[in-house]
């Protein structure tokens, strides 16, 4: 099996890495049909996924790919509300180049997507049939890629997730622990609910339902909703960090930092068709947590 993984060192990328190199997640083992796989990592600096050109030559250079997986775009929430053309130029068009390439080669893609598809207007988890409407040029630019990416090669998975966390790079949960260590205390929103997710649990979800033809949108969360708040004070009470924590309206978080992109109040995602493909594993966001918070001092990269 040849697989290609852009963004390779990103959260997601990294976890992958992990995975395949190891054959085992935290969940458990990866599926045999992965060992000895031919596996290209790159990230921007080897292929810039907005260079159409550059895409089809490594793509005819390298190929051809039974499964792609998409894990490069422009994540900074507040970042893209700035630049919202920067940030299509990545989450959507070079997506679609991706989704082209691999659609040449007779590939699979999978493609990640987000929560923030979603307006965050309803309390209830949202499922793969639910309309998006996007509120924040994130969403927006992420929509965007994945209309694209399903147009541009029948063979598309489009996985949304949420709240993501993983041993490598920056995140909500190592942010929230600096900030504890060095200040003594964290002001988090308390009005916004949603699934922090381990990248680790992600990907093994990733390389299961990779190996079907079940194509279409998918979500993949770990299991419950919380809120930020809840979210950060689970991390910092795990390590034993002592600190005040304040919860924070939305409204008094726009009026410290006016600047930043609007963000769902409720984007919890209901994993309905991964339990109807290949079974839902994705652990309870307490559970997957604990085992982060344990491994991090080992693993933080």
């Amino acid at each position: 099996m040849r697989l290609l993984i852009t963004g390779s060192r990103g959260q997601l990328g990294n976890e992958l890495r992990r995975c395949l190199e190891t054959m085992t997640a935290e969940i458990g083992p990866i599926p045999e049909e992965y060992r000895g796989a031919e596996v290209d990592y790159v990230d921007y600096d080897t292929l810039d996924i907005a260079d159409v050109r550059a895409v089809n030559t490594w793509f005819e250079e390298h190929g051809p790919y039974d499964v792609v997986v998409n894990c490069a775009a422009i994540t900074n929430v507040d970042g893209c509300e700035a630049d919202e053309q920067g940030a299509y130029r990545v989450n959507a068009r070079g997506a679609e180049n991706v989704a082209r390439g691999a659609e040449a080669c007779g590939g699979k893609i999978v493609h990640i997507s987000t929560d923030y598809v979603f307006p965050g207007d309803d309390p209830e988890p949202r499922v793969e049939t639910d309309k998006p409407h996007p509120i924040s040029a994130y969403g927006r630019t992420k929509m965007t890629g994945e209309l694209l990416v399903a147009d541009a090669c029948e063979r598309s998975f489009i996985v949304r997730t949420a709240w993501l966390y993983g041993y490598v790079g920056k995140n909500f949960a190592k942010t929230m622990l600096r900030l504890a260590r060095e200040h003594g205390k964290i002001s988090v929103v308390a009005d916004q609910y949603g699934n922090p997710t381990s990248a680790n649990d992600l990907a093994y979800e990733i390389l299961k339902l990779a190996l079907t033809e079940k194509y279409g949108v998918y979500h993949c969360t770990n299991n419950g909703t919380c809120s930020w708040f809840d979210f950060a004070s689970a991390v910092v009470d795990s390590a034993g960090v002592p600190c005040e924590k304040k919860p924070l309206s939305s409204a008094e978080y726009k009026e410290r930092f006016p600047q930043s992109a609007n963000r769902p109040t409720y984007s919890s995602l209901d994993n309905a068709r991964l339990r109807e493909a290949i079974g839902d594993e994705m652990r309870p966001w307490q559970e997957a947590l604990a085992t982060y918070m344990d491994n991090l001092p080992r693993l933080d990269g």
